[in-house]
């Protein structure tokens, strides 16, 4: 993995606005319909080549594949693992919404759900009533049987950096925590067995990648979001004991993975709402640097975690480590001024030294195939932003 030796270098989280075909035809498949397998391949190859080449076209140094080849950031596990079935879930089953923050802001929420909600058709053959909660839940030993999927994102990506100038290129992957924690256990004598039992399975994914030459990042979006969602009662060392156990899944995930490979990513969810009741990242960001990793991907642009930059004067960034801070956002479409980026990149390069820093955004611009969060017009502008702010902070950090 790079550093910035001599300029800093800009890359962002990983997921971009899919194409109109890709969309399309992943709107297909979630209605339970059959496209055509050529069509879909030929759609899929074509846009990872488009993407790939605009991220260099604006400046990006180090660049994804987009998450093309995948209908969300966790949700693509239902295609890769066994054990995995889609059903209709239980009051008490799913990801809870608990905490004081939705409590104090009821009303909003009430009406953000319905603007964000979005309706999951079932696998063909699995058709529910419409009525009720439906998700995907363990109900068997989970393996993986991915194999094909991420071969075919492998040699889409490898067909698409062909002649394109970039100095580094990345793959993201969900972490164990965030796939065991938004997936009800029906098979598994304990939530731990669960856990572990998918961190076993996604190791196989994890290393096809690095394998294949590209940087791995794992993204963890869930282990920040679960204080918020916790019982209320809950004291942040509950918090605190049940993500050093989803800590530990992930380093026995990336076993035998090389720590110069890895990225490790997280935010506090993509989600437009108040966000009061976010953990600080001061009271996780020991757990975070414990995470087998060379780079740290945070959310650090929002107006809730912009001042966090300051949890470095006090905080010491292991020798050798990479910091990628989030300094453009998804949370909004507008796009930060490149002076805006460069002065946000500034403050983290005097707390742990500009050849430890690397430009980054707080999180994907499309966690969904159908989840976007800013205009794809927009999400271009920023990334442009993002690598004129870092060659302007280049510039004054190296004083060229």
């Amino acid at each position: 993995m790079k550093q910035s030796t001599n300029r800093i270098l800009s890359t962002h989280v990983g997921s971009l606005v899919r194409t109109p075909e890709i969309i399309a035809d992943m709107l297909a498949a979630e209605r339970g319909e059959t496209p055509d397998d050529k069509t879909i391949d030929q759609h899929l190859r074509d846009g990872v080549a488009e993407v790939v080449r605009r991220q260099a076209e604006v400046g990006i140094d180090v660049i994804s594949d987009g998450e093309y080849g995948k209908r969300g950031w966790t949700q693509y596990v239902a295609d890769r693992l066994e054990g995995l079935e889609f059903q209709e879930l239980r009051p008490d089953e799913g990801p809870q919404a608990q905490g004081s923050d939705r409590q104090r802001f009821a009303d909003f929420y009430a009406t953000y759900n319905r603007l964000e909600q979005t309706i999951w058709m079932p696998p063909e053959g699995q058709t529910p009533a419409r009525q009720g909660r439906f998700g995907w839940a363990c109900t068997g030993p989970v393996r993986y049987k991915g194999q094909y999927a991420v071969q075919r994102d492998i040699k889409n990506f490898k067909a698409a950096l062909v002649g394109v100038d970039v100095e580094e290129a990345f793959m993201p992957v969900v972490a164990p925590c965030s796939v065991e924690t938004s997936r009800p256990n029906r098979y598994y004598p304990t939530g731990e067995e669960f856990l572990f039992a998918v961190a076993d399975a996604l190791r196989e994914e994890y290393r096809a990648i690095v394998d294949a030459g590209f940087l791995l990042q794992v993204d963890d979006a869930w282990l920040p979001m679960q204080y918020s969602m916790m019982a209320p009662g809950s004291t942040l060392e509950d918090y605190r004991r049940w993500a050093q156990v989803r800590v530990d899944a992930l380093n026995a995930a990336l076993e035998g993975i090389p720590e110069d490979r890895v990225r490790y990513h997280i935010c506090w969810g993509s989600q437009n709402v108040p966000h009061t009741q976010d953990v600080p990242l001061r009271d996780i960001v020991e757990l975070v640097l414990s995470v087998r990793a060379r780079a740290y991907c945070i959310e650090a642009a929002n107006p809730r975690h912009e001042h966090e930059w300051q949890v470095w004067e006090d905080v010491r960034l292991p020798h050798g480590k990479v910091l990628v801070p989030g300094v453009v956002t998804h949370s909004t479409n507008i796009v930060e001024h490149p002076e805006l980026v460069a002065w946000r990149l500034e403050n983290f390069a005097r707390l742990v030294g500009r050849e430890n820093v690397m430009a980054g955004t707080d999180c994907g611009f499309s966690q969904n195939w159908n989840l976007i969060r800013v205009h794809s017009s927009v999400q271009w502008a920023k990334l442009e932003a993002l690598a004129q702010g870092s060659r302007i902070a280049s510039e004054r950090l190296w004083k060229r």
